[in-house]
């Protein structure tokens, strides 16, 4: 499964992890006192599920136990962060020693916490530059606060597909820069039929599958919190002028109710029947999975890749856009932190590991060298997604302390204004800005 799911758990994903506080209480305690060099064996556990994932991860492993056949790893998939919250709270042999999570917003749980290990003891021992290994966006979500407890392990990228055959049908010799050009572009494309459509242009509702306020507005590059910790919804203006572009937007293309309507008619993101795949809507943002799962389909559409646009005063930033990831982090209860730590080392910074586990799942290397690697294969439009990875002008959404509560209080108010139940922008971010404070200081 892609990798994008997370913003949709998060309100429950945050209600779970607020008992990892706890988790380390009345355990053991772990430690980096194992020999790394000694015959172990350390328990991995993540979250893919899919057969040929599942099997790309195992191929990892089986790689790291080449390099250190004295470290044995015990595999364990389809695992979420409710489970790992369970298990680190229980603690005991049957804890795992090793997690990935496809969860980025839980990140400033997790450090906060305490219920995974602070890396940087491990990094400086290794002698490992972060910032000359990772993009920024990368190393922004995997820690909270000053502590580093997680590391990148692959990337997801947001970028703007487009149907190519429609665009040569209307008239439109490439794809938009700007939003204004979009928006152009979206009415241009559309074409109604009775009180519906035979072809959207762009579904620009927040249910629009990844059309959500977090991917959006990365391409006016917002501010989340201030320098004092608090929400900045409010005061930046990036939020409301992309509020304000929705919808906009939405009349232009017909009004909510006529929108909503035709998105009943969507099959599931996940299917074969995507809007986008099945030619119902023109263009889509999307993650770079949607290439091959448009393949498996055996969709006709003939699909092209750009960078999303940007507002028209932040031309120059073209070539940005959203980014996340899956992270990994060691448990602090884990009593072989050494070992753990060179599989974890293993995984997310050796260039060949990294580029050949992108390659087998088709996902967005996670550290610049492997951005570069001559060994990565993919899909030449892949590299427009290669490319927002390495945009210095790209983003992500920060963690907090109470996971993605914010983002999901912040979505909570897009859906009311996109809907008319709340019509003042202006109060609506600033109630909105007011909520995220206090859940805040509730988690502290």
């Amino acid at each position: 499964m892609p990798r994008n799911r997370r913003l949709a758990a998060a309100a429950v994903a945050a209600a779970s992890m607020s008992l990892l506080t706890s988790a380390c209480t009345g355990q053991s305690s772990g430690g980096a006192t194992d020999d790394a060099n000694a015959k172990t064996t350390i328990t991995f556990w993540h979250g893919w599920n899919a057969a040929s994932e599942v099997k790309a991860m195992q191929a990892d492993v089986d790689r790291f136990e080449k390099v250190h056949p004295n470290i044995k790893v015990k595999v364990v998939g389809n695992m979420t962060d409710d489970k790992i919250n369970q298990a680190l709270r229980g603690g005991g042999s049957n804890a795992p020693d090793v997690v990935s999570s496809f969860t980025t917003d839980n990140v400033g749980k997790f450090c906060s916490s305490g219920a995974f290990a602070d890396l940087k003891p491990f990094l400086d021992k290794s002698k490992i530059d972060v910032g000359a290994t990772f993009s920024k966006p990368l190393l922004d979500y995997t820690q909270f606060d000053g502590t580093r407890c997680t590391l990148p392990l692959l990337s997801d990228a947001y970028a703007l597909y487009y149907n190519k055959d429609a665009f040569e049908k209307a008239g439109i010799t490439e794809p938009p820069t700007t939003w204004d050009e979009f928006d152009k572009d979206a009415v241009t494309l559309t074409k109604s039929k009775g009180d519906s459509y035979q072809q959207l242009g762009f579904m620009p509702t927040f249910h629009g599958y990844e059309s959500t306020p977090s991917h959006l507005v990365a391409q006016w590059s917002p501010t989340y919190f201030d320098k004092a910790g608090k929400s900045n919804v409010a005061a930046d203006p990036a939020f409301a002028k992309m509020f304000a572009w929705q919808q906009d937007l939405v009349k232009k293309l017909g009004g909510f109710d006529k929108l909503e309507k035709f998105r009943a008619t969507f099959g599931n993101e996940w299917g074969a029947k995507h809007p986008f795949q099945t030619g119902q809507v023109a263009m889509q943002v999307d993650g770079e999975w949607r290439l091959g799962m448009a393949q498996d389909a055996k969709s006709k559409v003939n699909i092209g890749v750009a960078p999303l646009p940007v507002p028209a005063d932040q031309k120059d930033s073209y070539g940005k856009g959203y980014i996340t990831g899956t992270v990994v982090g060691i448990a602090s209860t884990s009593k072989k932190q050494n070992a753990s730590w060179e599989f974890v080392k293993y995984i997310t910074t050796d260039t060949d590991a990294v580029v050949d586990f992108a390659n087998d799942i088709h996902n967005v290397p996670s550290t610049l060298a492997a951005l570069k690697s001559p060994k990565l294969k993919f899909d030449p439009r892949l590299k427009t997604f290669l490319d927002i990875a390495q945009d210095p002008h790209s983003n992500t959404t920060p963690a907090s302390i109470n996971g993605g509560t914010y983002q999901v209080t912040l979505q909570g108010f897009g859906y009311a204004f996109e809907s008319g139940k709340s019509k003042d922008l202006k109060g609506g971010l600033e109630n909105t800005a007011s909520q995220i404070d206090k859940d805040i200081e509730k988690a502290k």
